[in-house]
């Protein structure tokens, strides 16, 4: 088998492991920047093979230029989404962090309130 017979190329930057919807830069995040082994990895994806998990570390080894840049896109894709998401919360946001003031505030109603 082919290296690039694991995976599926859905876009140039969505590429997937073959039968499953796990992109590569789950499994790559945890081995490069949690530093966790194929085995590791495995574990926490139960849906994947030991194969399937080092077949994605070597695809990384050999390609590490584009899958590389392809992370950091990903990296950075993930950071402006999240920028955005807190300049502009849902209304659901919106109301659990109005409930979450108000509970901060009803806590600190009810604590004793010591003098000096």
């Amino acid at each position: 088998m082919q290296l690039e017979e694991y995976f599926n190329v859905l876009s140039l930057d969505d590429i997937r492991l073959k039968g499953t919807r796990i992109g590569i830069e789950s499994i790559l995040y945890e081995y490069i920047y949690r530093a966790r082994t194929a085995e590791e990895i495995a574990q926490i994806y139960p849906s994947l093979s030991l194969e399937q998990v080092y077949a994605t570390i070597l695809y990384y080894l050999h390609n590490r230029e584009v899958v590389g840049q392809y992370l950091t896109d990903w990296i950075e894709f993930g950071e402006r989404m999240r920028a955005e998401q807190r300049q502009n919360p849902s209304p659901a946001r919106l109301r659990f962090q109005q409930l979450k003031a108000q509970q901060k505030v009803e806590i600190a109603s009810h604590e004793p309130q010591i003098s000096v």
